[in-house]
């Protein structure tokens, strides 16, 4: 084992390793003995650092292998070895290397950025409009010829910057976790409902705060640009640089670069107040704004919840029980009346077309993409309003016979029914036959028997070679049985020929006795 981090050092390799719980335990050992100023720790240490759990073998293995990966340092213990051979037995010292201290690090800052809850910080507002006002009685100085105090200027300008930071990243995090409770709504409704009301003053009061605070804000912004923000910007560059410069003065290029981050730093916090044109707001007006979107979410989630506890259906189960109503229906009479009923689509008798429209209409016929607003006019005549009375005057229209039309229908519908019966009863098989020996079908019988050869192909794997299923009506079930190394079959029906690979079918009637369609 090496004394020092490994050639190649993989600090962040145990993140995902299976025993990465025994591996943070351990790094965490030594962060906090690191904290108390402890730099080396025996096995013995972690150990007792860690508490009850793993063994001592186990730490020593994990140990040795964090080092491997170049977060720990090994070092041979030689502080307590009494005899020959326990210096010859391989004891440790361990550390954190470079490595696994920046890793630590990284990982800690990692945790804490999103863990981080984030709040609406209105004192910062207060701060930062306190800052503010500080400085521009600094820039009213210098704008009356006496030096800005670099100390002063300096000190504002960082202390301003600190607290906008924060107030910019706390909002930040404030909104993502708020966005997460919104969604959280339907994990935990007892919890949500508690928090709400509280969470939206909270809301409210921060909104009047910004709306008050951030308007006083940019109205200092723009009369410290006015009075002269560079000699401001400029001071707090050369104090700055002046700790970087090699010389007493300030090394003019650390001083331009230092007065470019200033210049970055102010142009953030102004835009951050202070709106533009028309196409660019304020990160305080559009922070405003999703607040003000969070609240109406947060409504739109507590009536949701009050919907689902008072049993409220949705429109597919309207629909549903509306489906099962008109199954029930007695007569077609009545499920007449439930569809009038329950969607009220009845003709406005008082709106007629005029007989102009019409003839118009029928000499011009509009494709039906055409928009409404090119298409041409269409002249109602409101008969209600202008006469009073829903009745047209003369002779009512008068009402067509249909008797004919529904005889018809009937004949075709029942003799459609006894074909279909006669087909279902001419394929139906006394148990398997081979399909050359169906003999010649008719129309309806060949349409019937590919409906059924369709439904068992499809319903068969790719690797079965035979196959039951039945019709969706549930009259006819048939078995497929595919025979291997037979000729092809010839198949004549009234509309032609058809051919494929022997297969054995049978074809049951399910139908009751009697029952034709």
């Amino acid at each position: 084992m090496s004394a020092g981090a490994a050639p190649t050092a993989q600090p962040f390799a145990h993140l995902q390793a299976q025993n990465v719980v025994l591996y943070r335990e351990v790094l965490n050992a030594f962060v906090r003995a690191k904290r108390r100023f402890t730099v080396h720790l025996r096995p013995e240490d972690v150990l007792a650092e860690i508490g009850a759990g793993p063994s001592l073998e186990t730490v020593t293995a994990a140990l040795a292998q964090l080092a491997d990966w170049g977060n720990l340092r090994a070092d041979p213990d030689t502080g307590r070895v009494t005899t020959v051979e326990d210096f010859h037995r391989a004891r440790y010292l361990y550390q954190l290397t470079t490595h696994g201290h920046a890793a630590e690090q990284a990982i800690a800052t990692y945790e804490e950025v999103v863990g981080r809850r984030g709040s609406l910080q209105s004192v910062a507002l207060s701060d930062i409009a306190d800052r503010l006002r500080a400085l521009l009685e600094i820039a009213t100085g210098a704008a009356a010829g006496s030096a800005p105090d670099p100390a002063k200027t300096h000190l504002l300008m960082m202390s301003l910057v600190d607290r906008f930071t924060g107030l910019a990243d706390n909002a930040q995090a404030f909104m993502a976790s708020l966005r997460r409770a919104v969604d959280f709504a339907d994990a935990d409704v007892a919890v949500f409902l508690a928090y709400k009301e509280q969470l939206i003053a909270y809301l409210e009061r921060f909104i009047a705060d910004l709306a008050n605070r951030g308007a006083e804000i940019a109205l200092l912004a723009h009369r410290i640009e006015a009075t002269g923000v560079g000699p401001l910007l400029e001071t707090a560059a050369r104090r700055e640089a002046a700790d970087a410069a090699p010389g007493d003065d300030a090394d003019d290029q650390a001083v331009r670069q230092a007065q470019a981050v200033w210049r970055q730093r102010w142009n953030g916090l102004r835009d951050w107040f202070v709106s533009g044109d028309s196409s660019r707001q304020s990160q305080a007006r559009l922070l405003r704004t999703a607040a003000i979107s969070a609240i109406r979410q947060l409504l739109g989630a507590v009536a949701a919840i009050n919907e689902r506890r008072a049993g409220r259906s949705d429109r597919s189960a309207d629909f549903r029980s509306l489906a099962l109503w008109f199954a029930q229906a007695p007569d077609d009479e009545t499920a007449h009346r439930l569809w009038h009923t329950a969607f009220g689509l009845s003709p406005a008798r008082h709106l007629t077309v005029t007989a102009e429209t019409l003839a118009a209409a029928e000499q011009r016929q509009m494709p039906p993409t055409t928009p409404w607003d090119e298409a041409p006019r269409l002249e109602i005549s409101p008969r209600l309003r202008r006469t009073g009375s829903y009745e047209r005057r003369g002779s009512p229209t008068r009402v067509l016979d249909r008797s004919e039309q529904r005889r018809l229908l009937a004949e075709r519908t029942e003799r459609e029914t006894a074909q279909t019966a006669r087909a279902r009863s001419a394929l139906a098989t006394d148990g398997p036959v081979p399909l050359s020996r169906l003999g010649e079908l008719d129309t309806a019988e060949f349409r019937l028997f590919l409906q059924l050869l369709g439904d068992a192909l499809a319903a068969r794997r790719p690797d079965a070679s035979e196959v039951t299923t039945t019709t969706s009506d549930g009259t006819l079930r048939v078995r497929l049985v595919r025979v291997d190394g037979a000729p092809a079959v010839r198949i004549v029906t009234a509309d032609g020929l058809l051919t494929g690979p022997e297969h054995l079918v049978d074809i049951t009637d399910l139908a009751p006795v009697g029952v034709v369609g």
